[in-house]
């Protein structure tokens, strides 16, 4: 539920719905965004959900805060109980050329590299957010003995779809960027693409993700299937 909102600037708006960062408080965030985003509303045009807060920007020309938190207010609980979300299958190549900070987390987590590698592929992911670069998705929750902190310098340039590690989260780099997350591998899959102006992101916000892993040969022959 929403706890409070408030004004952000002059056109903007955030919705707050509590302090934590957990899948039941981002579930709620996503149930909102997506009846938002479905009922039209007159002068929002951009929503942008987060862990625990939703954004909404407006036109002055069309509306005003107390209209929209109004607009807000009067949605019920079964208009914001259903979450549309999907399952994915990632794939991902650990070769030595992409696991760039495995030694790394090796020490870091006082874990060997076939550990690391188990649990991460055993693991299900939810995705909170996207953002920071153009569809990249920030996915939960990192079992507490796989939780490391970011590289101490980042990096300037962190090759387009490194899958990489930080806290509690694991995310895909979507376009080759600067970084500090810790890399432990690449997906071959085009996880966002402009093209597709309606949905350029594969993951968005509330969809399940499971890591597959890949050999280098199946990675170099992927996208020749």
């Amino acid at each position: 539920m929403i706890k409070n909102i408030s004004n952000l600037g002059d056109a903007a708006l955030y919705c707050d719905f509590g302090a934590e960062v957990n899948k039941q408080i981002n579930s709620e965030v996503i149930k909102y965004f997506n009846t938002i985003r479905e009922k039209n509303i007159k002068g929002i045009n951009n929503l942008t959900p987060s862990y625990n807060k939703l954004i909404i920007s407006y036109d002055l020309n069309l509306t005003s805060f107390n209209k929209i938190k109004e607009e807000i207010e009067k949605l019920s609980q079964s208009e914001t109980s259903k979450s549309i979300s999907k399952n994915l299958e990632i794939p991902v190549c650990c070769d030595e050329s992409f696991s760039l900070d495995m030694k790394r987390l090796e020490k870091k987590l006082n874990l060997k590299r076939d550990e690391i590698l188990e649990n991460f592929f055993n693991k299900e992911f939810f995705c909170y957010m996207t953002g920071f670069i153009a569809g990249m998705p920030f996915l939960g929750d990192l079992d507490e003995q796989m939780r490391a902190q970011r590289l101490e310098t980042p990096r300037v340039k962190v090759p387009k779809g490194s899958v990489g590690m930080t806290e509690q989260f694991a995310n895909i780099y979507t376009f080759e960027s600067p970084g500090g997350w810790n890399i432990i591998g690449n997906t071959p899959l085009e996880v966002f693409d402009s093209s597709k102006q309606k949905e350029p992101n594969l993951i968005n916000p509330g969809d399940i993700v499971k890591f597959k892993q890949i050999t280098l040969e199946e990675y170099k022959n992927y996208n020749e299937q």
